[in-house]
């Protein structure tokens, strides 16, 4: 029973892992028909734009909440940009000075003395008319009987008015007040005199001999009027005239609040400017005003236009993603991506700045933790890097360079707009990819980042000399974190890259390295249950391999996959010649057309076994391709050699693989040496003038027969191909020189002496000599080797 119960969890454990590899395989090959190719790279453009978007526009100022007075800060936050921010503080401090300094206004009525006079000459008109409540509302409503009586019985009203502006007058003409203290007061701060009717400033004059309205009346009250009536009565009438005496000058307090409001409105306001990348508030200290006044300043300049800053940033990003990668489809042979490609490139992109974001983030929050460590100073320690390593690992140098100059701009703006951010992530990049250029173990990739390291110090100690900052301990952070920051990329990748293999199928030189071992479950068991069909794959490695690099394909993917690309035969391996021994051979039982049926299907059982145990697609591309359309001529021939009369044509097609023909350069070299080896057998003495004609006559059948059409082998190529098969089969059949004796005989000659070794051998009798040579003749049938 636990071996059932084992058995079966292993069997739920394969059929999981062949589900996943089937849906991995049929998800890139909807990515990858030609049907949806422009559509698809155009829908994911978008898609990857617009998750950079909201990665790259959101900042420390936006996601939190408004900082007042007193707050504690949340986290590190910088200016993002220029500000212009007026000083409240300051600029209400000159305006209330301003204010301050402007002048009181006094309105001054140049004809007061003659209101006195016409209010009289009005009553003295009323009094024959309207009587005496009419007279009492023109001069004073607490007139008198008596002062009524009294003006009834002036005798001349032209003189008494004469007499009465007479007297009144020097009064107005010293001017009036209501308040002289005030006035004294406001008169030393600064006042202006307007004319109430005009409202112009009347000329200034001297206002040193300004009274006040008692003093007025006082004065007044002394003066005598002497023409126009009898005494008493003309006395009576001055009371009157006492009572209606008012100030000429008198203070405007509209006027004077107009004037300080000109005055506040004439001082414009104090700004001080705010830099890109000054520290406006620390995490963890207590916001003070100026900083809450920094903070609302930007607030809300963030605030008022975030449509079309989002807008901005993705329309940058079109253009950054869009513009390098039409110049390197149209100039660079090697840059084209399939749809598989753009998908990684666009999920490792966003899951590149997802978790560089984060890191931004985190160093922010530790500017509180560590108060001495500047914020900046984590950059140097961020993984910048190991997106373009892993693109160079996955796919090409060429696609690197491009995915590190879209991507280098696209992180500065999201480091706060900071141009040694672009030029970091730029030249780390660079030099991460080109320190994997060939990368067969996973050491490989730690020496690149000792040498994104390095470059990381270098730029790290140019840009603290190029900002003439001296040296202190932060220098000293600044390059240690960069110096760790090269080793953070190479851990990031070892642990990225077999994720991205195992999920998008693809096939590294690492992953290839894993499958060449000989030892590996496959590779065993098609050893033990097809050895002739193993021998011949590791001859057509080798000659693959040569192959690749005397015309500068992949020589690694070339030889795994040549290991591989036979293994369907493992199904029934007896069927296939180079295991079949002195038994019987199958086929003689089988018609032509079933016998080709069969040899056909082991190309689908590779690929079957292939997708089982995670070969890879590069590998299952070349099972397909390793044959092309090619023809099964022994069984087309011996079809064709049974046809009767009447009967239906034997089909060519029949006796095809369904292809495809090579699609690469190393599946091209994987067909050519299948055949090449496969002929080298047939050869009865393999000299190399008979293998060099066998190889070319091999290679010349192939390319007539258009298998190579649609590969990029070119005519050089083929030369220098054959020339390299030519190489590795001389080697394989070179002859030996004849042993001048079996080697049975060594045992006769065992007690003969080292210095006789070189002499003939004595003769032995002929009964015994029969019998040996007999003998001998077995054991080396028996070996094989007669």
């Amino acid at each position: 029973m636990p071996t059932e119960n084992g058995d079966k969890q292993k069997n739920d454990k394969t059929s999981v892992a062949q589900l996943c590899t089937c849906w991995l395989e049929k998800f890139a090959d909807a990515f990858s028909g030609e049907k949806y190719q422009k559509s698809t790279r155009i829908t994911l453009l978008f898609a990857t734009a617009l998750f950079l978007t909201l990665l790259i526009i959101p900042s420390p100022q936006l996601l939190t909440v408004k900082f007042r007075e007193g707050d504690i800060a949340t986290s590190d936050i910088r200016a993002s940009q220029d500000y212009l921010i007026e000083d409240l503080l300051l600029t209400e401090k000159k305006r209330a000075e301003a204010e301050a300094t402007a002048p009181y206004v006094y309105s001054l009525d140049p004809n007061a003395n003659l209101e006195i006079v016409s209010r009289f000459e009005q009553a003295f008109a009323l009094l024959r008319e309207k009587g005496r409540q009419a007279v009492a509302e023109v001069l004073v409503p607490d007139l008198t009987d008596q002062e009524f009586g009294a003006l009834a019985r002036i005798k001349d009203s032209r003189a008494f008015l004469a007499d009465l502006g007479r007297q009144v007058a020097p009064f107005y003409r010293q001017r009036i007040v209501a308040d002289l203290a005030k006035f004294s007061a406001n008169r030393k701060h600064g006042i202006q005199v307007i004319d109430p009717g005009t409202r112009q400033e009347v000329a200034a004059g001297d206002y040193a001999a300004v009274i006040d309205l008692a003093t007025a009346r006082r004065n007044f009250a002394a003066a005598h009027l002497t023409y126009g009536g009898q005494s008493r009565d003309l006395e009576l009438l001055k009371g009157v005239a006492l009572r209606m005496l008012s100030p000429n000058l008198s203070f405007d307090r509209d006027a004077s609040e107009d004037k300080k409001g000109e005055a506040r409105a004439a001082v414009r306001p104090v700004l001080f400017k705010l830099k890109r990348g000054e520290m406006v508030v620390r995490v963890g200290e207590r916001v003070s005003a100026e900083q809450a006044l920094k903070l609302e300043k930007m607030y809300k300049s963030k605030n008022l236009t975030p449509l079309l800053t989002g807008v901005g940033v993705f329309g940058l990003i079109l253009v950054l993603s869009y513009s390098p990668y039409r110049f390197a489809r149209k100039n660079i042979r090697k840059f084209n991506p399939t749809n598989k490609d753009i998908m990684f490139l666009a999920l490792l992109t966003v899951a590149n700045f997802a978790g560089l974001k984060f890191l931004f983030a985190v160093s922010t929050a530790l500017g509180g933790v560590f108060p001495s460590i500047d914020t900046a100073s984590y950059f140097y320690l961020f993984p910048f890097a190991a997106g373009s390593i892993i693109v160079r690992i996955i796919l090409n140098s060429e696609v690197a360079l491009v995915y590190c100059s879209i991507c280098a701009p696209l992180l500065g703006i999201m480091m706060n707009n900071s141009l040694p951010v672009v030029i970091y992530a730029l030249l780390g990049g660079i030099v991460g990819a080109h320190g994997v250029r060939q990368c067969k173990e996973r050491g490989t990739i730690y020496s690149a980042g000792l040498k994104v390291s390095v470059v990381n110090v270098a730029v790290a100690l140019c840009f603290h000399i190029y900002g003439d900052n001296p040296m202190s301990l932060q220098t000293l952070y600044c390059i240690g974190f960069a110096f760790f920051g090269g080793f953070l990329n190479a851990v990031f990748v070892s642990g990225t890259v077999p994720l991205v293999e195992a999920l998008f199928q693809y096939t590294t030189d690492v992953k290839l390295l894993e499958l060449a071992n000989l030892n590996s479950p496959l590779l065993r068991e098609l050893m033990i249950r097809a050895p002739g069909t193993y021998h011949h794959s590791v001859l057509v490695g080798n000659l693959v391999e040569a192959g690749a690099e005397a015309i500068n394909a992949n020589p690694l993917l070339g030889r795994v996959a040549a290991y591989y690309h036979d293994v369907g035969k493992l199904k029934k391996p007896l069927y296939f010649i180079e295991n079949i021994r002195d038994g019987e051979n199958r086929h003689d039982k089988l018609s032509p057309s079933m016998s080709a049926l069969i040899l056909i299907s082991h190309m689908k059982e590779g690929v079957e076994l292939a997708r089982e145990y995670r070969l890879g697609r590069p590998i299952i591309d070349i099972i397909r391709q390793s044959h092309g359309t090619s023809l099964i001529s022994y069984f087309y021939l011996k079809a064709k050699g049974m046809e009767t009369p009447g009967a239906p044509p034997v089909d060519e097609r029949d006796f095809r693989y369904p292809g495809p023909k090579p699609q690469t350069r190393e599946a091209g070299l994987v067909l050519l040496a299948d055949c090449v080896e496969a002929a080298s057998r047939t050869l009865v003495d393999p000299t190399p003038a008979r293998i060099q004609g066998m190889v070319q006559k091999i290679i010349n059948n192939i390319f007539m027969d258009g298998q190579l059409d649609e590969c990029e082998l070119t005519l050089k190529n083929l030369h220098e191909i054959a020339k390299s098969f030519n190489q590795i089969l001389a080697g394989i059949y070179h002859h030996r020189i004849d042993y001048p004796e079996p080697a049975y005989k060594e045992k006769s000659c065992a007690k003969k002496s080292p210095e006789d070794s070189d002499s003939e051998p004595p003769k032995a009798e002929p009964s015994r000599d029969s019998g040996v040579q007999k003998g001998g003749t077995e054991d080396l049938r028996r070996l094989g080797m007669s």
